[in-house]
């Protein structure tokens, strides 16, 4: 008990002087702050979330008494129960009764696991980013006029920058830019989350505190009804007031959550190819300077989940050589 405790305050420490970095406003401060949820995650997959709950509490205290509670809601939030959260679930696993023991009653074999899946993993942090996203704008304003009004103020302030260079957009634009911001905002939040979870994950097998089989990544599919779900969000896009800016956050959630389902069917569909490598790291430079990539990979998550291209692949591959 005494090494969680400890691991907590250290990891807590950590974290906390990650996300109060951004104060002194430095360029790395970017980067540090975005990896505030990292040292929680780390201790929550090695040591338990137990370990991270503490951590992020004592965390969470400490910047209320410092920087008063609006600052300790922010990390909360943002980074602790994100942390916590998802470093529980990635350690949810159940045993699976073996065809052997069906019937008899047998106890299955301890090594005989079924670990939470990736793809529901994914979901919940479009989830999380998605309420992160909603409650910003609500902190902007609390309707939809307001709402969109202050977008369209942000996107006009960005107008004018361009306008310097020589630059002239259309106010139609302006007005179609802030319509659609609402969906973009929660791509940030699930990017980061899933880079600080897949961080803490290598982490953990590096140090050899990983409890559970690291997951084939390639294999990662949301729940069918995640496109039920994104179709009724889609739907009420359509609509007024607070449930279409609510529902163009779910549904940016949702296709953010699809491209990178989309980047598992790449990384499936480009496994007999003997340029792997060179074709993965092109496809993401390409991604990191384009736009227009991505809505690609969005769109092959989203084939993927009506078409099984996965599935219809790994069927007609052949099967590996046997080892000399």
């Amino acid at each position: 008990m005494i090494a969680i405790v400890l691991v907590a305050i250290a990891s807590g420490a950590a974290s906390a002087l990650m996300f109060a970095s951004i104060i002194s406003g430095a360029l790395i401060s970017l980067v540090l702050f975005n990896l505030a949820p990292l040292p929680l995650m780390v201790a929550a997959i090695g040591w338990g979330p137990l370990t991270a709950a503490i951590g992020g509490v004592a965390a969470a205290t400490v910047f209320g008494l410092l920087f008063g509670m609006p600052f300790a809601i922010a990390y909360a939030t943002t980074a602790a129960v994100p942390a916590w959260w998802l470093g529980h679930l990635a350690l949810l696993g159940r045993p699976v009764p073996t065809a052997a023991s069906e019937g008899n009653g047998a106890t299955p074999p301890a090594n005989t696991m079924e670990w939470y899946p990736s793809g529901r993993l994914l979901l919940w942090i479009a989830v999380i980013a998605a309420v992160l996203a909603f409650v910003t704008l609500l902190t902007i304003g609390t309707d939809s006029e307001a709402i969109a009004a202050a977008m369209k103020r942000a996107f006009g302030r960005m107008v004018r920058l361009f306008a310097l260079r020589g630059v002239t957009i259309d106010e139609g634009v302006i007005d179609a830019m802030a319509a659609i911001a609402p969906a973009g905002i929660p791509s940030g939040p699930i990017i980061i989350l899933t880079i600080n979870l897949w961080l803490a994950g290598k982490i953990a097998v590096t140090s050899g505190r990983l409890n559970r089989p690291w997951p084939d990544l390639k294999a990662t599919a949301l729940p069918p009804m995640t496109l039920v779900a994104l179709c009724v969000a889609i739907a009420f896009c359509f609509t007024g007031g607070l449930l279409a800016v609510l529902a163009k956050v779910v549904a940016g959630a949702l296709l953010t959550a699809y491209a990178l389902t989309g980047l598992a069917v790449l990384h499936t569909l480009t496994l007999a190819s003997s340029n792997r490598t060179i074709w993965l790291v092109f496809s993401y430079a390409v991604m990191i300077v384009l736009f227009w990539p991505v809505l690609a990979m969005t769109v092959l998550g989203l084939a993927d989940a009506v078409f099984g291209f996965r599935e219809r692949f790994m069927r007609t591959r052949p099967p590996p050589l046997p080892a000399a």
